[in-house]
């Protein structure tokens, strides 16, 4: 007895210490995370207002006009509590809450911070639901739309709970409110085009995993609308390990003197269609729905190879920042039937200008990326034709092939990009906000894609890292080829 008394003894000690290291650490983290929020700017308006959204309940039940009178009085609390409370130091140029700003988007002829809709010309062939990404608008689906109106479907552009509005929003919404409205905007797509008509459904990065989740779930369930097609771009399988952990860089927040806390990023609101500033709240909830995802497509995956899933269509750039490229072949497409999908990727550019600058890690993406063939699912790989070069091609290989197809492309990487981003796979270089060579027809107030900023460290408002990033997609045409192949003929203008 006295052995093992000295044993418990000793267990109980380590024990003690254990958790006290633990409470070491955590409060160690609490009070670098405290101190460090009470650097930057103040919260403003636009961070502590929360305008009003449907309940998750509501939503079950809720039809698409109901949610979008429910958005009128979110953006008409916004007016009230934001944009005619602006402090005199708030009305300048690029705040997209300041009414004289030549960004402010009630301003445009079209303000896409809303759900929209768009149909075709004659009966519609089916209906598509689109979801854009986590902070954005929809905006980032202005281009897939109209093609697939063009193509004769009704498109549904959703603005997702907490978006559009202002990002104060964002640290009350959470992904159960945007898998409720997902189920709310294909509910209305099949009500548009009826039972035999084929519904689609669209998804970009957070979007994208709100899209599959929807897809899985009506495996199971009946009463939701399962797509028959779905297209990913950017796709939030997996995200970063650090959102695993955001919460606890939010634990200050919990004392007022703290409420900065609460954001892991505030910066200027110069975007008319997306956040810039970004909530802990926002970060959490995003993780919380990849992991819900992964654990329901295994799930899916034991029972059966995921079995009755529609075929799904993804556009991945092999560098992405945001979420994880490997997630979305290895914990999607890996475990696909062989039921039509396809996989793009899109590589880095290999001109010679940058590969010697760039780490180890980037420059062998893709061949670390892609199983050897034979695989389950159509591969194509966009890049450069050799090493060296500026022309451009696709390999193609389809599903149980191990044959690849190489042909040329018009579209060339820019000589000063590297490669794309996690933002720039749904935009043409074209796009008047985020295009490389935006258009000069459409004005948004502000082109954010062909910023080329020079000068010293520490000047600007903004990292310098997001002037830096690419914003747009040289390759859109080939996006819209793929996507248009499953499409029946567009239909004339």
């Amino acid at each position: 007895m006295g052995a093992v008394g000295f044993m418990w003894r000793g267990t109980k000690r380590t024990a003690k210490i254990v958790a006290l290291l633990i409470f070491a650490v955590v409060a160690t983290i609490f009070v670098v995370r405290a101190v460090d929020s009470q650097r930057g700017p103040p919260l403003d308006r636009w961070h502590t207002y929360h305008p009003p959204e449907l309940s998750r309940s509501a939503l079950a039940t809720a039809d698409l006009a109901a949610y979008m009178a429910a958005e009128d009085k979110a953006f008409a609390g916004v007016k009230t509590n934001v944009t005619d409370k602006v402090d005199p130091e708030d009305r300048v140029r690029f705040n997209r809450y300041f009414a004289s700003s030549p960004i402010y988007p009630p301003g445009f002829a079209q303000d896409f911070n809303r759900t929209y809709v768009l149909q075709p010309k004659g009966e519609p062939a089916g209906a598509a639901v689109f979801l854009h990404g986590l902070t954005d608008s929809p905006y980032s689906h202005r281009h897939l739309a109209q093609l697939y109106a063009d193509h004769g479907f009704i498109a549904i552009v959703l603005r997702l709970p907490g978006h559009g509005t202002v990002p104060g929003s964002l640290t009350q919404i959470g992904h159960e409110e945007w898998i409720a409205a997902t189920a709310l905007a294909m509910r209305e797509a099949r009500r548009r085009v009826g039972p035999d008509k084929p519904v689609h459904i669209v998804g970009y990065s957070n979007g994208g995993a709100l899209a599959l989740m929807h897809a899985l779930d009506a495996l199971d369930d009946p009463s939701l609308v399962a797509p028959s097609r779905i297209v990913l771009m950017s796709p939030m399988v997996g995200v970063t390990e650090f959102a695993r952990f955001a919460g606890l860089a939010g634990l200050p927040a919990i004392f007022p003197a703290f409420a900065k806390a609460a954001w892991l990023n505030i910066t200027p609101e110069f975007n008319p269609f997306k956040y810039n500033s970004f909530p802990v709240h926002a970060a959490r909830e995003s993780f919380q729905l990849t992991q819900v995802l992964q654990a329901n497509i295994e799930r899916h995956s034991r029972a059966g190879r995921l079995t009755g899933l529609a075929p799904v269509l993804t556009f991945q750039s092999v560098l992405d920042h945001t979420v994880s490229a490997r997630a979305v072949i290895e914990q999607l497409h890996a475990r696909l039937d062989d039921n039509g999908s396809e996989l793009v990727l899109i590589d880095i550019n290999r001109s010679g200008q940058f590969e010697d600058l760039l780490n180890r890690r980037s420059d062998t993406a893709i061949s670390s990326l892609l199983p050897a063939a034979p695989r389950r699912f159509r591969t194509a790989v966009i890049g450069n034709s050799t090493p060296g070069s500026s022309a451009t091609v696709v390999r193609e290989t389809p599903a149980g092939a191990t044959q690849e197809t190489v042909r040329p492309l018009t579209a060339v990487y820019p000589e000063d990009v590297y490669s794309l981003s996690h933002v720039a796979v749904p935009f043409p270089l074209s796009d008047g906000l985020y295009g490389l060579e935006p258009d000069p027809a459409e004005k948004f107030g502000i082109r954010l894609g062909d910023i080329a900023a020079r000068g010293e460290y520490g000047a600007l408002v903004v990292d310098v890292d997001m002037l830096v990033r690419m914003s747009s997609n040289p390759f859109f045409p080939y996006l819209e080829e793929r996507v248009a192949a499953g499409l029946p003929p567009a239909r004339a203008p």
